[in-house]
């Protein structure tokens, strides 16, 4: 996951550079007379990466517009936080100003995305950022429908 405007900044400079890489190894492929399918076989771990990277920006992009996923059962509660940090345009660095802790402490609750995090600490986390949470109860069968 993309959690600052460098990384962002890096995966959009990877993905131009894989585009190229792929396409100059097509090439090359192709000149040693493999076929279509070999080629494209042969290509296909760094097209998935190259894809994986894609969506992590289009993620990205996404939430720096303030769109974000439901959570369900707290699941991706801790991936929300981070996203929201990323709308809201605060470094690490500015939110540990507001929770009085190092930037370190914040980088590595968003590596682990606050997962062990007590329900205070998410408190806290949620409060710095002027946050609010709403929780809707709904029968698991409704949530299928």
């Amino acid at each position: 996951m993309i959690k600052t405007e460098s990384a962002y900044k890096k995966a959009l400079e990877k993905l131009q550079e894989d585009k190229d890489f792929i396409q100059k190894q097509r090439k090359v492929l192709a000149d040693m007379d493999l076929t279509k399918e070999q080629v494209e076989k042969a290509l296909q771990p760094a097209i998935t990466f190259h894809e994986q990277l894609k969506e992590e920006v289009i993620y990205y992009e996404r939430i720096k517009r303030g769109e974000f996923e439901p959570i369900i059962n707290f699941h991706n509660l801790g991936k929300s936080l981070i996203a929201y940090r990323i709308y809201l345009g605060l470094s690490q660095q500015e939110l540990a100003e507001r929770l009085d802790v190092s930037a370190s402490q914040i980088s590595r609750d968003e590596r682990n995305e606050y997962y062990g995090a007590t329900l205070e600490r998410l408190q806290q986390v949620m409060e710095a950022m002027q946050m609010i949470a709403k929780t809707e109860i709904q029968s698991e069968n409704l949530l299928m429908a």
